[in-house]
């Protein structure tokens, strides 16, 4: 059973249906197993009608376990009837039972251990089918072998507390400054011309000496900043940080962009999300669609919302903008917390595995109204198995809705998804409304959102144009030999450090991925992986976080495009590499390599680059605050995110 509902109306439906049979419950004979009789290996399982004829003990399968896994059925019988291999104490408490011909007596080959067991009785062990005249609901039960057993659990040990940081030793930084060279050129003057006597600022004299001490202080300066960023603890910028640290193996990362669940509601489809689809945070006057380089969106942007762009492809469907869940007529039901199953009505083939759901409570359980719910009833998911067909035929609830219609029946979807999506915390479908509100019973308390795309933070900017590498200026002087063998002078590589006009650079999480395939291991980085649960794709290292940004390179008539690396140590003398040296204004200069750890661009290169802007916490808006859409597909009404987004780092 995978809700966990107050009013077992499904059970009292089969016990009342003519044909339908399923489990009431079940029993583990333990203290009160009679003399003989091994403990915790006898099950009593209570039909609601009597045990089928025919029943084998290969359809009696015992599932699940930690330690104790793979139990074994070594013979089944009815209490009324028991078989031979029950001792004679043990036949008499069997035939003693109430209703004995109801009673399924399994004996297993050992006792499990203290985690959940689940029994089903099934067709064929291979497969989830229940038995013929058995509700698909009430053909399986969870149990555990020590009821009867105590249970201890450790107490998790807080962490220690940790040494606050040293302080920065207080260096002095003045020094050589305009003052003191101006005193000392002007005493070097009246040294070396006694005559001079005039010291009023409009003498000539005066004028060159303050113009010397001037030149000379900001010489004096870049050489004070060189010294200053030559050591760790005397470094100020950034960049000199982050290759001091890079010597001691220490990788200083330069913050993430956030990342959030998009919900689509649409109209009509199937279609593509398209690819140039920007989404931005609330305005206030402005409608949820808006058309590109409108007059809505020039007021928007007067607002400098925050930008959030898709991460993949999706299709979008009308029907998938919601689904109701189906509680198998029972009332008063919950998705217990760490469920993975559900029972959506309607007939969804379109749903596959990898799509995400998102669960919402969209009525508060004790008012029914909307603004009663709470937002922190939220859940995104992916899909793992979905079963909309029996057969050919779609798949049904067996017992109708109408008795007066026994035709009519509701068709249904099975889902799954993955374990690490399991529900952290109960999530409520129906329930009865307080005496406040009229004691009212209300379904749909919470429903399940279609048409879902990850995005994530960050404004794109296309072929910003960075200039050319320029000529080199300056050589390496001769090599002296002989007068007859003159050196041609070497060039000195031109100084091409290009700085992106706008500002912060984005920065994504990536993941990496390993699938083998035919024997073949391979391993890529992506930014996530489609095939693992919707709650890794908000997880990952920010040490992992690339930059947004490539680069291309036009020479002559030929282009080449040039990737970014978060160093050059790894990178071989003809991989066309650079690196972004980012600042604590955001600013950010791109570094090419020097012909040993990457390539050096060649001079007359021209380069242009596509880069996002948007990184840090800024991203991480709470619930709903993204409500625009830019695009020029019809059918897309508006977008809002369900959950907050997260993950955005400084």
């Amino acid at each position: 059973m995978i809700f966990h509902c107050c009013d077992q109306n499904r059970r009292a439906a089969v016990d009342a249906h003519a044909t339908l049979n399923g489990i009431d419950w079940l029993e583990v004979l333990d203290l009160d197993a009679p003399l003989g009789s091994p403990r915790q290996r006898t099950l009593l399982v209570r039909l609601l009608k009597p045990v089928p004829a025919g029943l084998t003990r290969e359809q009696v399968v015992i599932e699940g376990g930690e330690r104790i896994r793979r139990i074994e059925v070594q013979w089944i019988g009815v209490a009324s009837a028991p078989p031979a291999e029950a001792n004679a104490a043990e036949q008499a408490l069997f035939s003693a039972l109430a209703e004995a011909d109801h009673v399924l007596l399994v004996r297993t080959d050992s006792a499990g251990d203290f985690s959940r067991y689940t029994l089903r009785l099934t067709q064929d062990p291979a497969t989830p089918t229940p038995l013929p005249d058995f509700d698909p609901r009430l053909s399986e039960i969870e149990f555990r072998f020590k009821v009867e057993c105590p249970s201890d659990f450790d107490c998790r040990t807080p962490p220690g507390c940790t040494e606050p940081p040293k302080p920065a030793p207080d260096i002095n930084y003045l020094a050589r400054d305009y003052e003191s060279l101006r005193r000392l050129v002007i005493d070097r003057l009246a040294r070396n011309m006694p005559g001079w006597r005039d010291r009023s600022p409009a003498d000539l004299a005066t004028t060159l000496a303050e113009l010397i001490a001037y030149v000379g202080d900001l010489q004096h300066y870049q050489l004070d900043a060189v010294a200053t960023e030559a050591y760790l603890h005397t470094a100020r910028r950034r960049s000199s940080l982050r290759r001091h640290a890079l010597l001691v193996d220490y990788a200083v990362h330069e913050g993430c962009n956030a990342r959030a669940w998009l919900h689509f509601d649409v109209s009509g489809g199937p279609f593509p999300l398209p690819d140039d689809l920007r989404c931005y945070t609330r305005v206030a006057g402005v409608p949820p669609r808006i058309v590109p380089d409108s007059p809505a969106e020039r007021a928007a942007l007067q607002a400098r919302p925050l930008v959030f762009e898709p991460l993949h492809g999706a299709t979008l469907r009308e029907a998938h903008n919601s689904f109701q869940f189906h509680t198998w007529g029972d009332a008063r039901c919950c998705l217990p917390r760490g469920a993975t199953r559900a029972t959506l009505r309607g007939h969804w083939p379109e749903l596959q595995a990898g799509d995400v759901l998102i669960f919402q409570e969209q009525l508060g359980p004790l008012s029914g109204e909307p603004e009663d719910a709470d937002p922190a009833h939220r859940h995104a998911v992916r899909l793992s198995a979905v079963r909309a067909f029996d057969g050919s035929d779609p798949l049904t609830d067996p017992l109708p809705p109408d008795p007066a219609d026994p035709t009519t029946l509701t068709e249904i979807t099975e889902i799954a998804w993955h374990p690490a999506d399991a529900l952290p915390f109960a999530l409520c479908i129906s329930s009865e409304t307080d005496k406040a509100h009229g004691s009212v019973l209300i379904h749909g308390v919470s429903i399940a959102l279609g048409n879902n795309v990850l995005v994530d933070h960050g404004r794109r900017i296309e072929d910003e144009a960075l200039g050319s590498v320029p000529q080199p200026r300056l050589h390496h002087p001769a090599v002296l030999g002989s007068a007859c063998q003159r050196e041609t002078p070497q060039p000195l590589p031109p100084r091409y450090r290009p700085r992106l006009a706008s500002a912060p650079l984005t920065h994504q999480g990536t993941v990496l991925v390993t699938r083998v395939e035919n024997g073949v291991r391979t391993s890529e980085r992506l930014l996530f992986d489609p095939q693992d649960s919707a709650s890794a794709a908000m997880r990952w290292r920010t040490a992992d976080a690339l930059p947004r940004i490539g680069l291309t390179a036009t020479q002559g008539s030929g282009s080449e495009t040039w990737s970014p690396r978060r160093d050059l140590l790894s990178s071989r003398a003809s991989d066309p590499h650079f690196v972004i040296e980012a600042e604590d204004d955001g600013s950010a200069r791109l570094r090419f390599g020097d012909d040993l750890h990457g390539r050096r661009p060649d001079s007359g290169t021209a380069f242009s680059a596509h880069y996002r802007v948007g990184n840090g916490p800024q991203g991480n808006v709470g619930a709903q605050a993204i409500a625009h859409v830019v695009t020029t597909q019809g059918g897309i009404n508006a977008v809002v995110n369900p959950m907050p987004a997260r993950g955005g780092v400084a």
